[in-house]
Order: C-alpha cells, then sequence, then structure tokens
C-alpha cells in the first residue's frame, strides 16, 4: 500500500509584490480525500489552489502531489473554475463542452478518439446530465451548467479534482446535488473544494483547511459556530494553533 500523501505542503509561503499572502504552510492530505477549504476573503484560498496547479511558485517550501511538483503533476489535475467566470453566452452544446477536457489526450485538435468519446459520455452520465448532451450549454441552468463543467474536469480522468466554489450562485437544490455528486466519487481521486457555505459541507468532507494567511487543518467536528457565521478573526485562529500544538 502507496502512503505517500497525494498532497503535501511543507514550510510554504507566497508574497506577491512584497504582500505576504501565505505563510509556513504546513499540511498534508491522504489519497483519496474530500477536502473543504474555507476562510474570510484575502485570505489565500484561490492563491492556495494557483500553487498547487503550478501557475504560482512559493516563495520557499515545498509542494509535492503524488511525490511530483505541481507542474509536473498538472496533467492529472481537473478544474472546475467558478461558474460566473464563465462566458455563457458563447455558442457551443454542452457535450462539445466536455469534450475539451480529453482534447490535451488526443493526437488532433476538434477530433475525439473513440475512447475520448466514451469518456465524456461516462462523464456526463456521472454527473447526472446524460440527458443534456445536446442542449446549449448557454440554456442550462446555474446547477446544470456547473454539473457539465464538473463532468468536462472528469473527462480528463483526474488523480485530483479541485473546485473553486461549485455552488456559489446555485440553488439550494442544486448543492445539495452537486455535494452528493462530489461525495460519490471521492476515494477515485483527491478532491479539494473552496467554499464560502461551511455549513453545507460539514457532513460531506473529511477534512477542512482555514486559509487565512496560514493555513489550519481541521475535523469538520471542530469548525465551531463562529465559522460557520464567516468569523475567522485572528484570536479564534490563534486559538485553534494552540489547541492543534498543545
Amino acid at each position: 500500500m502507496n502512503d505517500t500523501p497525494a498532497i503535501s505542503l511543507k514550510n510554504v509561503s507566497f508574497s506577491y509584490d512584497n504582500a505576504l499572502i501565505l505563510k509556513d504552510v504546513d499540511f498534508s492530505i491522504a489519497r483519496g480525500e474530500f477536502v473543504g477549504i474555507f476562510g474570510p476573503n484575502g485570505g489565500g484560498k484561490t492563491t492556495l489552489l494557483r500553487l498547487l496547479m503550478g501557475f504560482l511558485t512559493p516563495s520557499c517550501g515545498e509542494i509535492l502531489l503524488n511525490g511530483k511538483n505541481p507542474k509536473q503533476a498538472r496533467p492529472h489535475i481537473g478544474y472546475v473554475p467558478q461558474i460566473s467566470k464563465i462566458d455563457k453566452q458563447f455558442p457551443i452544446m454542452t457535450e462539445e463542452v466536455v469534450a475539451m477536457g480529453c482534447l490535451s489526450k488526443d493526437s488532433f485538435w476538434g477530433k475525439l478518439s473513440k475512447e475520448s468519446k466514451k469518456k465524456v459520455s461516462e462523464s456526463l452520465e456521472k454527473v447526472g446530465m446524460a440527458g443534456k448532451k445536446n442542449t446549449p450549454f448557454g440554456h442550462l441552468s446555474g446547477g446544470q451548467a456547473q454539473r457539465v463543467l464538473i463532468a468536462r474536469a472528469l473527462a480528463s480522468e483526474p488523480q485530483f479534482l479541485f473546485l473553486d466554489e461549485p455552488t456559489a450562485n446555485v440553488d439550494p437544490v442544486a448543492e445539495q446535488e452537486i455535494l452528493l455528486m462530489l461525495s460519490s466519487i471521492t476515494g477515485n481521486m483527491t478532491v479539494l473544494m473552496v467554499t464560502h457555505d461551511l455549513q453545507t459541507i460539514l457532513e460531506k468532507v473529511g477534512k477542512l483547511l482555514c486559509v487565512h494567511r496560514k493555513v489550519h487543518a481541521l475535523d469538520p467536528s471542530q469548525a465551531c459556530e463562529h465559522y460557520g457565521l464567516g468569523l475567522y478573526h485572528t484570536p479564534l485562529i490563534q486559538t485553534l494553533a494552540e489547541k492543534n500544538h498543545g
């Protein structure tokens, strides 16, 4: 059995234009875990994802994904952006959006292999969107569009799935459907999800990362009502750190 962590960060710090964004970050994540990432705006959540994907380089420290640096591991990462950052007016069908997840592995741009076409169909089935494959992407609801973006990431058969607030701007029913679907695929891949809605994920994730310049790893049972209300002020985080090292 391979005991190497899926994700490992040691003494990682990152500064941008001399402004310290993340400091002395140390944590590890086991293979197949479902992890929720939360914290205040500007706390470093997006920066952390970019570091993990190799789009930013830490000022110091080491990041490993399955024993590789992020740039080496990038082909094995599936990424799901916020739906608000996607142009839904672009004329493209749902099936074509998902097919984008296979293009890097096919020989000819725009021409999918039989194997890739099968992956597209399977990915749409996993997220419950097989019946919408011939629907224009711009005609989908927010929740449906978000599931299609998840299918696009799954089509590349990633070892890691990183999601940036996948349940933002969707209705409560769609939110629960997305979370249940993500819970069903954990174990096969390591899933990290940024969220502002902490209460909805507490029963779904196995670990939480509170990002507020530093990163504190929590068991879901440790997330008190203050965090659920979005209160991440310094005394609470200092107390948490003292408990973890006490």
